[in-house]
């Protein structure tokens, strides 16, 4: 049987595409997190978070900041109330380059319900 390198090549491509699929797949994917601590029978205080990854100004799959105060509405506690939130990493006026490609990382905290 008579090889060709031609076929070679592309058998290599095409085994080297699944991994280059898979990394974008993984990427696409959002991480979140939520956290509830009773204070009184009715109220209490909430932690939320989400990470999400830039590439070229589109957010994958939401900003990080809509993913941790989407989290946090899922749970339709009454009286909701977000009182601190951060974004990590912010550069100030040089924020502009993680719109290229950036990983950025957002936190909220608040209370939630009514005090007895």
């Amino acid at each position: 049987m008579l090889h060709r390198p031609s076929e070679s090549r592309a058998r290599r491509a095409e085994t080297g595409a699944w991994p280059l699929a898979l990394g974008i797949a993984l990427l696409c994917v959002s991480c979140s997190s939520l956290a509830f601590e009773r204070e009184t029978r009715t109220s209490g205080t909430f932690r939320s978070s989400g990470i999400a990854v830039t590439l070229l100004s589109w957010d994958l799959p939401d900003s990080a900041l809509n993913i941790a105060r989407e989290n946090a509405a899922d749970a339709r506690l009454a009286n909701l109330k977000v009182e601190r939130m951060r974004v990590f990493p912010h550069l100030g006026p040089v924020d502009w380059l993680l719109d290229i490609v950036g990983v950025r990382y957002a936190r909220i905290s608040g209370s939630w319900g009514s005090a007895e």
